[in-house]
């Protein structure tokens, strides 16, 4: 789930409790290691991405985490973008 506030995005406390326990899509909760978590921090897919060298995993951590940047109208700065075009496009092979 991207992090927020990262971006320009101003918040109040109650929407950045909301966002921090956002049960609104089946996406905000998927199943991930301990180690996962923690080797990933708060990075951005442009910094991070998922181990699996699966291009299945890849499209679904694509689709969801542009799914969530939008709903929650997040920022994305330029080498974030490039990457979320970059796995839209493999997308299109992953259908």
């Amino acid at each position: 789930m991207p992090r927020f506030g990262a971006g320009p995005e101003p918040g109040s406390a109650q929407r950045r409790e909301a966002y921090a326990n956002d049960l609104g899509d089946e996406s905000s909760l998927v199943a991930a290691t301990f180690r996962f978590n923690r080797s990933k921090a708060d990075q951005d897919p442009a910094q991070r991405l998922p181990p699996s060298g699966s291009q299945d995993v890849l499209c679904r951590y694509g689709a969801e985490w542009t799914a969530t940047k939008l709903r929650w109208g997040l920022t994305v700065d330029e080498l974030e973008r490039d990457l979320l075009l970059d796995i839209a496009a493999l997308r299109l092979r992953c259908v």
